[in-house]
């Protein structure tokens, strides 16, 4: 997911809209793909430790019930096209959730997941909590930007909702621009 969709997507959770879960492979995973996507820009490693360290330790204080333990033992019980995904149903079955939020979507096939978790896109899952919750969704996108400008342009509402667009998410991009501009 990118930082941008991550941030809206954990700003609203914040305001209890939805209960947000992840493994410890699944940081293991955004350990390892931001890493590689602060190498690409040319961030220097002290940097990346502390980004990294900062983003952990947030998730952690604000998402105390969102790490998923004893979830190893499912991976072998699930059927996936990649199984280098089976952690992430596993981990998902073990939290009780929902929904598996991707844009992933054939390497999640709606037959391969145990009733009733679902997959959703990004496009998908915040249009439905817009739906459910506009008011906390918009907050969400102005608490978002407000941190924005630290390291890095300056962005309005609107600039993370356009974002949102780019991460696959068109619709609720649409959506939200719309909204903003009443």
């Amino acid at each position: 997911m990118p930082s941008r969709a991550r941030d809206v997507l954990l700003e609203v959770a914040s305001r209890g809209v939805y209960r947000p879960l992840w493994s410890s492979e699944i940081l293991v995973e955004l350990d390892r793909t931001l890493r590689y996507l602060q190498a690409k820009r040319g961030t220097a490693e002290e940097a990346t430790n502390a980004y990294l360290a900062r983003l952990f330790r947030q998730m952690g204080m604000a998402f105390p019930d969102a790490l998923v333990t004893d979830w190893e033992s499912l991976v072998d019980t699930i059927h996936l096209p990649d199984p280098c995904d089976r952690h992430v149903v596993a981990a998902a079955r073990a939290g009780r959730a929902e929904v598996i939020v991707t844009n992933n979507l054939k390497d999640f096939p709606a037959d391969a997941l145990p009733a009733p978790l679902v997959r959703q896109s990004l496009d998908d899952f915040m249009l439905d909590t817009f739906d459910l919750h506009p008011d906390e969704v918009v907050s969400a996108l102005h608490v978002v930007a407000r941190r924005t400008g630290r390291s890095g342009p300056a962005m309005t509402a609107a600039d993370i909702a356009a974002l949102l667009r780019a991460s696959g998410a068109p619709l609720v991009s649409a959506r939200l621009l719309a909204r903003l501009r009443q």
